[in-house]
């Protein structure tokens, strides 16, 4: 193909895969976009790409990742308009949206959940995932009005967990508790005000456990702190009021992860 053969942003490929880069464009179509070849190489192993847009150069440097993929060349310019980055890589996939139910989810009675709710900001959305995945959690699910999870900036964040671990969305978290007590799990909720200290609950992290973190600016709402089982904090001895969610949640994750690999035996 030569070059002026390659798609142009103009062309109606192009553009509508550009209207994937707004949530709205992303829920009507049930697709998304992975820029970069490491998304697209985890993409491509859940068997989502659908097809993939990349320029010459791309084309020829990862020339093997493309192998079996439907690929069409396009411009720098196109390439351009399909990134969300400062630095275009120059490979973009459009990918179906998995269909990650939640009773299949807990299904299987996972050990480890981490929920989300009202979780606004990509960055931290993504880093959660990435945490879920690295310290074997079942699931992440987002409730309540939080970020779009396949959002660009919570792809690039989670580093390909989202294409590792499943991520359910959900409208209440009231709801979402309810299933996962029915799944056998307990609800923790982190607040500054718990009433147990995560230093003295290694007894209570045996059992299977869903981990419940609020938004970043003031974390969980009173109402649905009320709503978990256990209030836990996290024991601070320097001068910091709080942790961010993503800190929190590492923190609580890797502790639940630790008592459960010891079988229960703190």
């Amino acid at each position: 193909m030569s070059e002026s053969e390659a798609l142009t942003e103009r062309s109606a490929r192009v553009a509508a895969a550009v209207k994937l880069q707004r949530h709205t464009g992303r829920r009507r179509a049930g697709r998304f976009l992975a820029e970069g070849p490491n998304l697209v190489e985890a993409a491509g192993r859940r068997g989502l790409v659908i097809e993939v847009f990349a320029t010459e150069p791309a084309m020829q440097r990862h020339a093997q990742l493309l192998t079996g993929l439907t690929v069409h060349r396009v411009t720098e310019r196109a390439a351009k308009a399909l990134s969300e980055t400062v630095t275009p890589s120059g490979l973009v996939a459009v990918c179906t949206t998995p269909d990650d139910d939640i009773d299949a989810v807990l299904a299987d009675r996972p050990p480890l959940v981490v929920v989300a709710v009202e979780l606004s900001e990509p960055g931290n959305a993504g880093t959660l995932i990435r945490l879920a995945d690295a310290m074997g959690a079942a699931a992440v699910m987002f409730a309540g009005h939080s970020v779009d999870p396949y959002n660009g900036k919570v792809l690039r964040s989670s580093a390909g967990s989202i294409f590792a671990v499943p991520v359910v969305v959900a409208d209440d978290p009231e709801d979402v508790f309810a299933r996962l007590r029915g799944a056998g799990l307990q609800v923790l909720a982190t607040t500054l005000d718990g009433e147990m200290n995560l230093d003295d609950a290694d007894p209570v992290l045996a059992a299977p456990t869903a981990w419940v973190f609020g938004p970043e600016s003031q974390g969980l709402s009173a109402d649905v702190a009320a709503l978990a089982d256990r209030r836990v904090k996290i024991p601070m001895t320097g001068g910091a009021e709080s942790l961010n969610v993503a800190a929190a949640a590492a923190i609580c994750l890797y502790q639940s992860a630790r008592v459960q690999r010891a079988g229960g035996n703190p």
